[in-house]
């Protein structure tokens, strides 16, 4: 069986890991297994950080909207946020900061399945 990953990557330009959290306008949905990342969609959200003032009901909008997915890849998350991710079964990824998307994704796959072997 080959098990796959959802993950959505905060991203400027869909090449790096290269967006805070709140300041994400969407996220790049990938499929990641064995076999590779596949671009599955983009997906728009609101703004939730609003300098020093958070929009709740964008949380909620961003929540919702990545909620099917096993992780997601940003530059920063402040802790309240990256809770409220977890909350709902998402896990915050913040390791691969400024990298390139398709290693960062292939990275992580091999870090939680190490068994598996991606080419």
């Amino acid at each position: 069986m080959n098990a796959c990953l959802r993950v959505a990557v905060a991203s400027k330009d869909g090449i790096a890991v290269n967006q805070h959290f709140g300041h994400a306008r969407h996220f790049f949905i990938y499929r990641v297994s064995q076999d590779g990342h596949v671009l599955l969609e983009k997906r728009d959200v609101a703004l939730y950080c609003h300098g020093h003032r958070a929009d709740q009901n964008a949380m909620q909008d961003i929540l919702h909207t990545i909620r099917d997915c096993d992780a997601v890849m940003i530059a920063r998350i402040g802790d309240g946020a990256a809770e409220k991710l977890r909350h709902v079964g998402v896990t915050p990824v913040d390791d691969y900061a400024y990298l390139g998307i398709a290693g960062s994704l292939l990275d992580y796959y091999r870090q939680l399945c190490p068994a598996r072997v991606l080419s």
